[in-house]
C-alpha cells in the first residue's frame, strides 16, 4: 500500500511539474565558502535540490550521509545547494570542514532582516527543509524533516 501511495504521489508531482502549476522559486544570491556570490538563476536549466539547514540542527546533520550518497549518484544531473541559516560564519565554516560537504554551500547571515530572509520567501517552517526545483525554476516538491522518500521522489522526477 505504501508503495502505491508513493507511486501516486510521484505521478502527481511529475504531472504538476510538467504543467508548471507550482510556485516559481524566488531567485536569490548568497555567498559560498570562498566568498563568491552564487544565484539560483545561475543554475537554471538543471534540477536543483535546495537544502535549508543549520549546523545546530541534529536532524540536518543526521541526513548528511544520505544526501552525500544521493549527491554521488545524481550529480551532475542534479545540482545540490545547501543553505545554512542561524549560523555564525565561523560555525558554518566549522561544519563545512567537519562534514566535508561536496555540493554548493551557501550562507545567509543571521543578521538578515526576518522579512527579507529566504526562510520567509520560501515559507520554511522547520529544519531541515528540502525543495526540488525543476529546470524551469519551479518548486515541485517540499519536504520538511528527514524523509527517505524525498530521494525516491527526486530520482523519479529526474530519470
Amino acid at each position: 500500500m505504501k508503495k502505491l501511495i508513493l507511486s501516486l504521489a510521484i505521478t502527481l508531482i511529475a504531472a504538476l511539474s510538467a504543467s508548471a502549476q507550482v510556485k516559481k522559486a524566488p531567485d536569490f544570491t548568497l555567498p559560498d565558502a570562498q566568498g563568491e556570490m552564487v544565484s539560483l538563476s545561475s543554475l537554471r536549466g538543471n534540477w536543483v535540490v535546495l537544502d535549508f539547514w543549520g549546523s545546530w540542527c541534529g536532524w540536518c546533520i543526521k541526513g548528511i550521509p544520505q544526501m552525500k550518497q544521493n549527491y554521488a549518484e545524481l550529480s551532475p544531473k542534479v545540482k545540490f545547494v545547501g543553505i545554512a541559516f542561524h549560523d555564525s560564519k565561523e560555525a558554518w565554516f566549522k561544519a563545512l570542514n567537519k562534514y566535508q560537504l561536496p555540493w554548493i554551500n551557501l550562507w545567509e547571515d543571521p543578521e538578515t532582516d526576518r522579512n527579507k530572509s529566504l526562510l520567509k520567501e520560501y515559507g520554511v517552517s522547520g529544519f531541515p527543509t528540502k525543495m526540488i526545483v525543476n529546470p524551469d525554476g519551479y518548486i515541485v516538491n517540499t519536504t520538511v524533516g528527514e524523509d527517505p522518500e524525498f530521494y525516491e521522489i527526486l530520482k523519479a522526477l529526474v530519470k
